[in-house]
């Protein structure tokens, strides 16, 4: 597939899985606009990515904020005219508290982040994708494994990626007559920041606490880059990647 005038937005492009996506994008030829809350991480995967000035633009971006996610696809149309693929991979987790205790505010902010968010850059990715010519474009949700499964203490992270998976489907049917192509990547233990927590033991549904097995995040940006490979005639609608060993099959 010629990739040297597709066009990508990544969203929490700067650390994590959005960075190595970004860097696997770019290193295919991709141009890339990085949106992330903090412009500084946006700017070390750039240099990191070390490709021509022309392939990247960085958009600090608030997702959960509309204005700010207007403003990134609004320039985006104005750099490069056209967008292939959105990755709405921007999101976090509330503290791992007990259900009971956790505050609403903590609540509200992961809600707003990682649905309303994915909701907002998704409205945003049909205008254009839907006027522009040739017609359509790609659209891949980060998911996670608690679409599936939950961790303890875990409800409001497990309920938007539960919300995320009603999404990508109505997103995927909403779509069809734009050719847009929606799916979702539900992702396990991979190495980052978020995770890092993992190495010193995860709390079980039993009560334990155990150390579980990750997998490098490349090999998510991998996954991530085969479902944008892809012609617009065939989808993945989902995909799962975790640690061969990590305890999701049979957990609980």
């Amino acid at each position: 597939m010629d990739t040297s005038n597709k066009i990508a937005i990544i969203t929490g492009a700067g650390t994590g899985i959005g960075k190595q996506t970004t860097l696997a994008f770019l290193h295919a030829g991709y141009c890339v606009v990085l949106a992330g809350r903090r412009e500084e991480p946006l700017q070390e995967t750039v240099a990191e990515a070390n490709v021509e000035a022309s392939k990247t633009l960085i958009i600090p971006t608030d997702v959960s904020d509309q204005s700010s996610v207007q403003n990134l696809f609004s320039e985006t149309a104005k750099a490069y005219g056209r967008l292939d693929v959105l990755f709405n991979n921007a999101g976090f987790g509330a503290p791992g508290v007990l259900l009971e205790d956790l505050p609403l505010k903590k609540w509200q902010d992961v809600v707003n982040t990682n649905l309303t968010g994915t909701f907002l850059c998704t409205q945003e990715a049909f205008k254009i994708m839907k006027k522009q010519d040739p017609m359509g474009g790609r659209i891949i949700n980060n998911g996670s494994v608690s679409a599936h499964v939950p961790r303890p203490n875990s409800a409001p992270y497990t309920a938007t990626k539960h919300a995320i998976t009603g999404l990508t489907k109505s997103t995927s049917l909403d779509g069809r007559k734009y050719d847009i192509a929606c799916g979702q990547i539900d992702i396990g233990n991979a190495i980052t920041k978020m995770s890092d927590g993992l190495g010193n033991g995860a709390l079980q549904p039993t009560g334990d606490t155990v150390v579980e097995p990750r997998m490098h995040a490349d090999n998510v940006a991998q996954a991530v880059f085969y479902m944008a490979s892809l012609p617009l005639d065939a989808n993945v609608p989902f995909l799962t990647i975790t640690a061969t060993k990590m305890p999701y099959i049979g957990r609980g």
